[in-house]
């Protein structure tokens, strides 16, 4: 995944217009703090470095896995609702998912990063306002990224069933991939199924989670990092790996994928293996090469892609 050309340009202004040594530090703090699970807006930096050290390293990501979560979504939505929207990635990961997309309405009470985002929606709504003190307002799709965890855990379930109740047609939820994140997840997704909305991904069944043990439900959207994130990060690699946990649902009634692969497929000579997520529990498939149309289907499937147990 890489970012378009405008928004690595703008991160890149709002980056050099620092110096890096500074700006380094900043992202280091900043790194820290979300790995705590704080706010952002709680790492003590002056604005404008908090906002290019978040722009530098958490965008990229964010917009990322706001990616890979809206891919699994088909239905045409008009209208947008970004709760916690930061600079606005989710909903710039959204405008380049949805053609069908015409209005959009972005919930952020940090005025460093809505300024911010300003400058590449000008045209949004932007609501300087926590997400649950916005009135009446509600969308054909709804997005909450990295934002419930900052909240205890009673307030995220009910700032969960708020936001469902503001979505007309898609919600989406995304948390860091890690066990508090997944935690989360797991009981938003069992509240919002008792309240009758309609899960459309990751997960096959709507039945309790299979998911044993101290093991988690995660999945991992590649970054492309550009120059300017390797030198802030001091790594070498030309990518990085977002994980993430999540949820979609839907209004009305949907086809769920009959299965999820919930690990890297492990490639052998002549069998792939692979672990997946099914209505009710984690298989262990073995995918042998005499079996050619299922073994090609499996040299494709990669983490977090669906399954056809009959391909």
């Amino acid at each position: 995944m890489q970012l378009p050309a405008d928004l690595r340009e703008w991160i890149a202004g709002h980056a050099e217009a620092l110096p890096f040594a500074d700006l380094k530090r900043a992202c280091t703090m900043l790194s820290e703090t979300y790995r705590s699970g704080a706010p952002t807006a709680s790492a003590k930096l002056p604005p404008a470095f908090r906002t290019a050290a978040y722009l530098a390293t958490r965008f990229p990501a964010t917009y990322a896995a706001a990616h890979a979560a809206l891919r699994e979504v088909e239905t045409p939505v008009e209208s947008m609702l970004d709760l916690g929207a930061g600079a606005g990635a989710a909903t710039q990961a959204a405008r380049m998912r949805f053609e069908s997309l015409r209005s959009f309405t972005l919930v952020e009470p940090d005025p460093a990063f809505s300024d911010a985002g300003r400058q590449m929606l000008p045209d949004a709504q932007w609501i300087a306002s926590g997400i649950h003190a916005i009135g009446g307002v509600s969308a054909d799709l709804v997005t909450v990224c990295y934002t419930l965890g900052e909240l205890s855990p009673d307030t995220a379930i009910d700032a969960a069933v708020d936001a469902w109740s503001r979505c007309t047609k898609v919600l989406a939820i995304i948390e860091p991939g890690t066990t508090r994140g997944f935690t989360l997840i797991r009981r938003i997704r069992a509240e919002l199924i008792a309240r009758g909305a309609h899960l459309l991904a990751p997960c096959p069944g709507t039945g309790p989670c299979p998911i044993a043990g101290g093991d988690w439900c995660h999945f991992a959207a590649r970054v492309e990092r550009s120059a300017l994130h390797r030198r802030l990060k001091g790594g070498e690699l030309s990518y990085e790996d977002e994980k993430f946990s999540y949820l979609v649902f839907t209004r009305d009634p949907c086809n769920r994928a009959p299965a999820r692969i919930v690990r890297h497929p492990r490639h052998h000579p002549g069998l792939i293996e692979l672990t997946v997520c099914t209505q009710n529990a984690i298989s262990h498939e073995h995918v042998f090469k005499r079996t050619r149309l299922r073994f090609a289907a499996a040299r494709k499937a990669g983490w977090g892609d669906s399954w056809g147990l009959d391909s």
